[in-house]
């Protein structure tokens, strides 16, 4: 018992205490560089513990920079909530097309105020930066506004808005400085854009290429072509979203191109040229563009470069990212790191859970380690894809055994009368071994909705009998998750592996 009790407090203190060693004072518990949803959790959760907390942030703006940023950070500023408001806005022009054989008569022409949303969506991110203020406040958690980097194991250095320099001590410092967007090097690259002006352009587009295969240019080539601009989606491999199941992939895919997305995939850039009639855009394949915006969606970096890590003697791996221990320690013992500058699993809530155990280990007494098993995700594209647990491909690779294969393929109840061709797809792979049900996808309608629920299910380890004996709720989409009996075909380990 004691032997647990001596390790429990070297994971929290670096070493134990040498006696009749006094306790050195520090200006604060913990320092926490960068006030995005992981270091705003890690913070307001470590002083609830009693620690006193300290914070810094980059002055707020809605595109960032290595001078802005905003309490709040990516997601709530430049990226998930901004994001989403956008898709709901996209969504109302299919929405009106369709409206029509529900006995809606909407005129032939319908105009869309692109500036009112802009307007309205910066109006939110600017309402939920106060919030996030108030909630650190509330917990008393020391905000200061300025750029944060490392000077010593113990020291965190604030250079503040007019320039001048204040170093503070802490027990722990917690770096939470989240990615920024990735701009790949070819001629004319400052022509194009990332996420974050893409978010607040002025003008809305009426051509647009996107360089990209994953979530952001997905998830905004159905932004554009929504609000009814032309889209050309560019992307190196056959199909988009690379590390999903392929199958559910190719719907993406068959999806976007039935909402009128030029698909071209296996295909990169190789030249942006400004032109009278907007940025011309050339692909390796010989073929030319001509766009008004040019949207790199190519990934993101770890926010690392202006931290001073190196000189307290930080590692980090060759994309820049903070390594990290199980439990979010850096090899400096006094320093720790969550969210997306890790580069573990960069989403919003991972990092949140990141936050929570981080407080718990150091302040709470009671070492946690972030469980990445069974996390949804969604790609909100329209319409949105959502996963939970393993593909196919993942599965093949990852049990020793048969997997068994359940899918459906389905017209939406609202697209009878819509007259829409737009089918839904939903899959769950089980263990055939064991029964229990390894993960589950969906594209269509309210996905990500229907995904959290199911992934409880996975978390606590469900079986497909389990599914088979749930009771559906009728007329919805989620009820095909509990009647698909039928199995659509066996794989196992043998089957050889895509290149897609």
């Amino acid at each position: 018992m004691r032997l647990v009790i001596m390790a429990r407090k070297m994971l929290i203190d670096g070493e134990l205490d040498k006696p009749g060693q006094e306790e050195q004072h520090y200006d604060f518990d913990l320092f926490v560089i960068g006030a995005g949803s992981g270091g705003v959790r890690a913070g307001r959760f470590s002083a609830q513990y009693g620690a006193k907390v300290a914070i810094c942030e980059l002055p707020f703006h809605p595109i960032s920079s290595e001078l802005s940023g905003g309490v709040g950070g990516t997601c709530v500023i430049r990226g998930c909530v901004p994001k989403k408001i956008l898709v709901y806005g996209a969504a109302y022009g299919p929405e009106l097309e369709d409206a029509r054989n529900y006995g809606w008569e909407v005129n032939e022409r319908v105009n869309f105020n692109w500036k009112k949303l802009l307007h309205k969506k910066t109006e939110e991110i600017v309402r939920l930066n106060g919030i996030y203020k108030r909630l650190l406040s509330n917990a008393g958690v020391k905000l200061f506004e300025g750029e944060g980097r490392v000077i010593g194991p113990n020291e965190v250095e604030v250079i503040q808005l007019d320039g001048t320099k204040i170093s503070y001590s802490a027990k722990h410092i917690l770096i939470a400085t989240g990615s920024r967007a990735h701009r790949p090097g070819i001629p004319g690259q400052e022509l194009a854009i990332t996420s974050d002006e893409a978010l607040s352009l002025e003008e809305l587009p009426k051509r647009a290429v996107i360089l990209g295969g994953g979530y952001i240019a997905v998830e905004f080539a159905s932004i554009w072509r929504g609000m009814g601009a032309t889209v050309d989606l560019c992307f190196r491999k056959e199909l988009p979203l690379r590390g999903f199941d392929d199958e559910m992939r190719a719907v993406v895919a068959r999806n976007l191109e039935g909402r009128g997305i030029t698909m071209h995939p296996c295909t990169t850039l190789t030249k942006l040229e400004k032109t009278e009639d907007g940025i011309k855009v050339h692909t390796d394949h010989g073929e030319v563009i001509v766009a008004d915006v040019v949207l790199f969606a190519t990934g993101r970096l770890p926010n690392t470069k202006r931290l001073n890590l190196d000189a307290v003697g930080v590692e980090l791996d060759k994309m820049q990212a903070v390594k990290v221990d199980e439990y979010s320690r850096t090899n400096v013992p006094s320093i720790w790191a969550i969210g997306d500058v890790t580069n573990r699993m960069n989403l919003t809530p991972v990092a949140l859970m990141e936050g929570t155990c981080f407080a718990k280990t150091v302040f709470g007494r009671k070492p946690t380690k972030p469980d990445y098993s069974h996390i949804p995700c969604a790609v909100f594209c329209i319409p949105p894809l959502s996963v939970v647990g393993l593909g196919e491909e993942q599965a093949i690779e990852q049990v020793n055994g048969e997997v068994s294969v359940y899918t459906s393929t389905f017209n939406p109840m609202k697209n009878t009368i819509s007259g829409r061709q737009e089918k839904s797809v939903m899959k769950l792979l089980v263990e055939a071994e064991t029964d229990k049900v390894l993960g589950a996808s969906m594209c269509g309608p309210d996905a990500p909705e229907i995904m959290q629920g199911i992934a409880i299910a996975l978390k606590c380890g469900a079986t497909k009998e389990q599914f088979d004996s749930t009771v559906g709720i009728h007329p919805s989409a989620a009820e095909e998750f509990v009647t698909m009996r039928s199995e659509t075909r066996h794989v196992s380990s043998n089957k050889p592996k895509t290149n897609l």
